[in-house]
């Protein structure tokens, strides 16, 4: 069904203001919807919605929406199906990657996917990658699959998302990867101890990633790059990044340049997910 053929539907019991509030509200991983409700008069609508969505969106078999915010350490989401299959289980295709996950015990961004395929595009052949906060594996899947590292290390702390992760390495046949479940401050020491020095460093905490550029510093060397992703408000772009990024160097007595940074993600109105791409001289 074309565009506007659905909008024309969603019309019969929705106002123009709640069809254009739903146009923005949702994610599609693999084949669940997830929705999310804003407005208190919409979400009274959200058992309907599920159902016109199951039924005139192709290859979607499960509906559900967002219950309250991301929380925790993990980072994760309640989730309520609305209509469809009752699981949380899909797989994500991706970049030439199939990511399997449960998208309400694994934090996953579809919204990603372009910065990922951006990543993956600079690994060049051979280098050293590593991964924090790695997930389920979508970054290293889709390094994986579209450049020839030598390594890929990653480090995830919640026990569910490294599980998924030892699952999609098996699916996408990826033989060059190391994961490692726990904290990156413990986990990273370790590297340390055996020498390991990495090429390319990926920083995708949702939160407070700049709080372990020490931890990544101390597995850099001359001529690695560190992608670093941070929520900043819409003021703060992009001086406290790069700030936050002069401190951590200073503190190790590491030079740097900026190569990059750019915006890549939206949190809220006033609020940015950004990425600065630097490089340890």
């Amino acid at each position: 069904m074309k565009k506007h053929e659905r909008t024309k539907k969603l019309s019969e019991f929705l106002t123009e203001e709640e069809i254009k509030q739903l146009g923005t509200s949702y994610d599609t991983v693999g084949d669940i919807m997830i929705l999310e409700f804003r407005d208190p008069e919409l979400a009274k609508k959200k058992k309907q919605i599920g159902e016109f969505m199951l039924n005139n969106y192709k290859n979607i078999n499960v509906v559900a929406s967002r219950v309250g915010m991301h929380e925790g350490v993990y980072r994760t989401q309640k989730l309520e199906v609305l209509a469809g299959e009752n699981r949380k289980e899909t797989i994500h295709n991706e970049s030439k990657a199939r990511i399997m996950l449960d998208v309400e015990n694994v934090y996953f961004s579809p919204r990603l996917s372009t910065e990922r395929l951006r990543i993956a595009q600079q690994v060049k052949n051979g280098e050293n990658v590593l991964v924090m906060f790695s997930g389920c594996s979508p970054y290293i899947c889709v390094i994986a699959k579209n450049s020839k590292p030598k390594e890929i290390y990653g480090i995830e702390i919640n026990p569910t998302g490294h599980e998924y992760a030892l699952k999609n390495i098996k699916l996408n046949k990826i033989s060059n990867a190391h994961l490692y479940q726990g904290d990156v401050r413990d986990i990273v020491p370790n590297l340390k101890k055996e020498k390991i020095k990495f090429d390319r460093i990926i920083m995708p905490l949702p939160k407070q990633a700049e709080d372990f550029l020490d931890s990544a510093l101390s597995v850099s060397k001359k001529g690695t790059i560190i992608h670093l992703y941070q929520f900043l408000k819409k003021e703060e772009i992009p001086d406290l990044a790069l700030y936050r990024i002069q401190t951590a160097c200073k503190k190790v007595k590491k030079k740097y340049k900026i190569m990059n940074w750019r915006k890549c993600g939206q949190f809220s109105p006033s609020v940015f997910r950004v990425v600065v791409d630097f490089q340890v001289l």
